[in-house]
């Protein structure tokens, strides 16, 4: 059976810092490609002295997937399977052999999905993770949208195989954000009915605070026909219930948090949120139900939807408080004790923790 060739693509774009330690984890490929958009530092140098194919291009006016598609245009059409990542992305060893494998195995796959650890802690835990999918046979796919681009393809058949690949994202927190804006509502001009990036659009607006543009598009989001995946629907209601919440009205936060649960109950998110609000309202009976309903939740969605909040120390610290002001004492000290443990550094967490416990010894000596 022949070798498969794999090559690695990318765009880059001022990357220096991650220059070397990406190339030597794509070096498992037969060769490296990479567009530079405008690079002022030292990342085209860098990358030639790794042997990476470089061919250095301006995309005016920016669109990420015209950048994206003049990077697959470098790989030779004899590949016969393209990896795409970013230069702050590590491939973890082996990779290769594992992709080999899987395409061999299933000879009319056109795609490959794999773990995706997009948020790590210092310990290189992972944070938050989902199943990614940008490799990719050469021949067939192109990239489309401004932002949050996606590939599509044009052959008769797409078949995804499943890997146990992994790739590690480590960003770099400084870059801006400011273009993403824009190019979302380009994108929806371009495609009114595409729920994806409807989605996405909505969100951005939360992130900026312009609550009333979130609210008006995601509900044109939920009204989509092709808005059917229950999850990215349930995000949306909680994403238009923050908005609500943000503005004071409470009722109407309240009301879509509950949509949000009623769409998908088998995700802790909407129970959390709403927890939190009747927590910060001091409702604690309803917010240790939804927080205790939460909790019987042990699985993690897959997908990208899944929030850092809803794993991590903050829900304990949610279970603290709620299980506390409830009466449920010896409950909150557990919970406090492994959200010490998630995060041991936090003084609030420590000093929560050591009053719990004096209480319940110094109620067991009367």
């Amino acid at each position: 059976m022949k070798k498969l060739k794999i090559a690695v693509y990318a765009i880059a774009k001022n990357e220096e810092k991650f220059v070397n330690r990406w190339v030597k984890s794509m070096q498992e490929a037969d060769d490296i490609y990479v567009l530079d958009t405008g690079s002022t530092d030292k990342t085209v140098k860098l990358l030639k002295e790794n042997n990476v194919h470089v061919k250095i291009k301006k995309i005016t006016p920016w669109r990420f997937d015209v950048a994206r598609n003049a990077s697959l245009e470098m790989v030779p059409k004899d590949i016969d399977i393209c990896v795409c990542t970013d230069l702050d992305e590590i491939l973890e060893e082996g990779w290769r052999k594992e992709l080999e494998t899987s395409f061999k195995e299933n000879k009319n796959a056109t795609r490959a999905r794999y773990n995706y650890n997009w948020k790590l802690d210092e310990n290189n835990h992972p944070l938050v993770s989902f199943r990614y999918e940008k490799i990719h046979i050469r021949n067939g796919y192109k990239w489309t949208h401004p932002v949050h681009e996606v590939l599509e393809y044009s052959g008769p058949c797409e078949k995804y195989v499943e890997t146990n690949i992994t790739l590690n994202h480590y960003p770099d927190n400084t870059k801006s954000r400011s273009m993403y804006l824009p190019l979302l509502e380009l994108s929806v001009k371009e495609n009114p009915l595409d729920d994806r990036n409807l989605h996405y659009l909505g969100r951005e607006y939360m992130y900026y605070h312009y609550y009333d543009k979130c609210i008006k598009t995601l509900h044109k989001h939920l009204k989509c026909p092709n808005a059917t995946w229950k999850d990215e629907r349930c995000a949306s209601m909680r994403f238009i219930a923050r908005s609500y919440w943000a503005l004071n009205y409470l009722e109407e936060a309240i009301m879509w948090y509950q949509k949000a649960i009623e769409e998908a109950p088998y995700l802790r998110e909407g129970y959390i949120e709403l927890a939190n609000l009747y927590l910060n309202q001091n409702n604690y009976l309803l917010s240790y139900k939804l927080a205790k309903k939460a909790l019987k939740i042990k699985e993690k969605s897959p997908s990208y939807i899944n929030e850092e909040f809803a794993w991590n120390s903050e829900f304990y610290d949610l279970l603290v408080l709620s299980s506390f002001y409830t009466g449920h004492v010896k409950e909150s000290l557990r919970y406090a004790k492994k959200a010490l443990e998630l995060n041991p550094k936090n003084i609030r967490y420590q000093e929560n923790y050591q009053i719990i416990k004096n209480l319940l010894e110094s109620s067991s000596h009367e």
